[in-house]
């Protein structure tokens, strides 16, 4: 992207550049504001200096979108796109550079926003982009650049927090969800999906995958414990529809609010539903499950993954090599 400035004459945004001659242009601009104004800017060098011949961001990102359906990616591609397609979505895909990550990144930090949020705002550009590669929409995907990948959260729940945290749930559909994700430790998309068809309370399992074509995060068939069949028995009589996590009558979309208010009222340290997740994998590797059965449970295809993790919260872990070092 050619070098620019920005100023005003005679009342109006004009921009400034200098073009392959060494000649300066100046141009007149329509918008109204500084925001529009760079916008504006941006677009007219593009036509003057590389005038765009694909698709643009938004049309590919729209079209990748729509490719999902209703998978969870879709929900997170909606959500990711009122941020990044009103900055970038204007530009051809083989105009976007890494120049242009970095100010996406800069600009996105000033308002606030956490590294983790950035990453997974260009993480869906880059897919959509790859995508399209695939598709053959474009040539070749651009490189989008990421933020570093955040430090991993080291949060888990002792016994008695989440004694305190299923107490301090007053909503039946609340409750059920967190007792869902501890004995399941399944994810919260994989959790608020559950229908019924995927529970078999005679057989005490639970399928957690919703098809052969979903996540790519794995999702395992776990059994259904005496904690849990006695929650799941209790919820399917007063089931008024196919979701086993529900709220008069509907699926529930999210349990953000409900769960957070739950986490107030306990007393405990911030957590998230994810930390349950975690927490389950801790109490199962602290009751010294074999690493492998904790990847199974966790839907884990790599042990090593889980190994990492978890390892070191066995009663094992390293035990006979401090016993060689007995002196």
């Amino acid at each position: 992207m050619r070098q620019y400035r920005l100023g005003r004459l005679n009342g109006r945004h004009v921009v400034t550049w200098t073009d392959d001659t060494g000649k300066r242009r100046r141009y007149r601009l329509d918008a109204l504001t500084a925001k529009d104004a760079e916008r504006e800017a941006r677009d007219l060098i593009l036509r003057e200096t590389a005038p765009p011949v694909g698709m643009t961001v938004a049309q590919l990102w729209g079209a990748y979108q729509a490719e999902m359906g209703e998978r969870r990616q879709a929900g997170k591609l909606q959500a990711s796109g009122k941020n990044v397609l009103p900055v970038l979505g204007h530009l051809a895909a083989e105009q976007i550079t890494a120049e242009d990550c970095r100010a996406y990144m800069a600009r996105r930090r000033t308002l606030g926003r956490k590294e983790a949020t950035i990453r997974t705002e260009l993480a869906c550009l880059r897919a959509a982009l790859k995508w399209a590669q695939t598709a053959r929409l474009i040539p070749i995907a651009p490189k989008v650049e990421l933020p570093q990948m955040p430090p991993p959260r080291d949060r888990y729940l002792t016994r008695e927090d989440v004694a305190k945290l299923l107490d301090a749930a007053q909503d039946p559909h609340i409750r059920l969800a967190m007792l869902l994700m501890l004995t399941t430790a399944g994810r919260i998309g994989a959790i608020l999906e559950l229908t019924w068809r995927q529970v078999d309370l005679q057989r005490r399992i639970i399928n957690l995958s919703t098809s052969d074509i979903g996540p790519k995060k794995g999702r395992a068939t776990v059994p259904v414990n005496d904690t849990l069949l006695v929650a799941l028995s209790e919820a399917k009589r007063m089931a008024l529809s196919d979701y086993v996590v529900e709220y008069a009558g509907r699926q529930v979309g999210s349990i953000k609010t409900g769960f957070n208010a739950a986490v107030i009222r306990s007393g405990i340290d911030h957590c998230t539903p994810h930390d349950l997740r975690r927490t389950a994998g801790r109490l199962m590797a602290e009751a010294g499950v074999p690493i492998e059965e904790i990847a199974s449970y966790l839907g884990h295809t790599n042990p090593n993954v889980t190994r990492s993790t978890y390892a070191k919260f066995s009663p094992a872990y390293l035990r006979k090599a401090a016993g060689a070092l007995e002196f």
